[in-house]
């Protein structure tokens, strides 16, 4: 239900656009976020986005460099990342809440997608 793409081999300073497309059953009032787990670290949040009101909420670390964003016709979110850094690596994975709040647990999330290799250069 969910698809993430995008990722890539990029080098430090540079960006990627990943993106998450929605299909099946309708996500109207769902919180979608993103989600990235290095090698040997636990999964930690991103950025998250509700799919009706446009609330978004994004982790310190990346803040002023990543954006997350959606396109309702499209069914997609998209997570828009610029100043790309080596330890901005990992797996960044997609997910959906049903709930309309923005939570920053991956427990608060029942839907994930299968994840996209993000990998920064020095």
């Amino acid at each position: 239900q969910l698809q993430a793409s995008g990722g890539g081999l990029v080098q430090a300073g540079g960006s990627l656009r990943l993106s998450c497309a929605r299909s099946g059953r309708t996500f109207s009032s769902y919180v979608l976020g993103w989600f990235r787990q290095a090698p040997g670290k636990e999964r930690e949040f991103v950025a998250a986005i509700t799919w009706s009101g446009g609330i978004t909420s994004t982790a310190d670390s990346v803040k002023g460099r990543f954006t997350i964003s959606r396109d309702n016709a499209k069914n997609t979110v998209y997570l828009q990342m610029n100043s790309l850094k080596p330890e901005d690596t990992g797996v960044y994975y997609c997910a959906a809440r049903s709930s309309g709040s923005v939570t920053r647990s991956s427990t608060g999330y029942s839907y994930w997608g299968q994840g996209t290799q993000v990998t920064v250069s020095s």
